[in-house]
């Protein structure tokens, strides 16, 4: 096995072509509408929802996915083999060789290969489509009686999601943004908290660790002071950016460089995490 040294240059050369992005909204919020502030040629989206509707005037370009193994083949063709895997698993190099041949003269990989940026809308529907794909699987049935095993087929999820998050994640050269649905859970104590609404836990859990930076899109208005508030019935978008925010969302910003919330423009956001637009301290913001 050979060691590849990276130096510092060239780390920082990766950092500014790279990130990886989750961002959490409610419905209706306009998650999808910040396709419009990436540059359209250099940017794909992965359409889990068939949701393009509110962005039919957005000059990129879309593939839609309506099941969970064609995704995954996605995956696989944007971000190649995965050298820890055994050659002949999903993410093998014997299974990236045959998807090769599969699509050969298609022009997909070419086509993948200039896209910088894959926009998943949305991680909420892969997890749906996962749920689906693994409930026809040998693990989601009892090797006892032969009946539905639920547990199994949440246990598959949950494993499935992630490998093909984190697989997309280590892309090489790709700007990865997940996008899900952000929803308000009210306990029987009356306290309200945010969860991105996905099926299965696993992947709730364990995706803030996979990527970078955890985004939560919100509707605000201004208090009396002037700072800013949480108001669903306000017309004014914005991110939050930094965990431990005042409203409770969820949020991750691995860059140190984002202030408390951020305007709702994807591209500016991206180029402030990679160090090219000025970093300013805003109070509030």
């Amino acid at each position: 096995m050979a060691f590849r040294i990276i130096t510092a240059d060239e780390r920082l050369s990766a950092a500014e072509n790279k990130t990886s992005l989750a961002i959490f909204g409610p419905p209706g919020v306009g998650k999808t509408t910040l396709l419009k502030s990436l540059p359209a040629d250099e940017t794909v989206c992965l359409d889990l929802e068939a949701g393009m509707k509110s962005v039919q005037d957005w000059r990129g370009d879309s593939i839609p996915v309506r099941s969970f193994t064609d995704f995954r083949d996605l995956a696989v063709l944007i971000g190649g083999h995965d050298p820890a895997q055994h050659p002949k698993s999903w993410y093998g190099a014997e299974y990236h060789a045959w998807l090769q041949q599969q699509y050969l003269g298609t022009g997909i990989e070419d086509f993948l290969a200039r896209k910088r940026i894959v926009f998943v809308d949305s991680i909420t529907d892969l997890t749906r489509q996962a749920m689906a794909y693994a409930r026809q699987q040998p693990e989601a049935f009892s090797e006892r009686t032969g009946k539905p095993d639920v547990r199994g087929a949440y246990g598959l999820l949950g494993r499935e999601v992630i490998q093909a998050l984190k697989h997309l994640q280590h892309a090489r050269g790709k700007t990865v943004i997940f996008v899900g649905v952000l929803e308000k859970v009210t306990d029987e104590f009356g306290t309200a908290t945010w969860q991105p609404q996905m099926e299965g836990t696993k992947a709730g859990r364990e995706l803030p660790g996979i990527v970078d930076q955890v985004v939560s899109m919100q509707l605000f208005g201004r208090d009396a002071k002037g700072d800013w508030t949480l108001d669903e019935t306000s017309a004014d978008r914005r991110l939050v950016c930094r965990s431990g925010n005042p409203w409770g969302v969820p949020a991750k910003d691995r860059s140190g460089r984002l202030d408390v919330t951020e305007a709702p423009d994807l591209g500016a956001l991206i180029a402030k995490i990679d160090g090219r637009a000025p970093a300013h301290t805003a109070t509030p913001s």
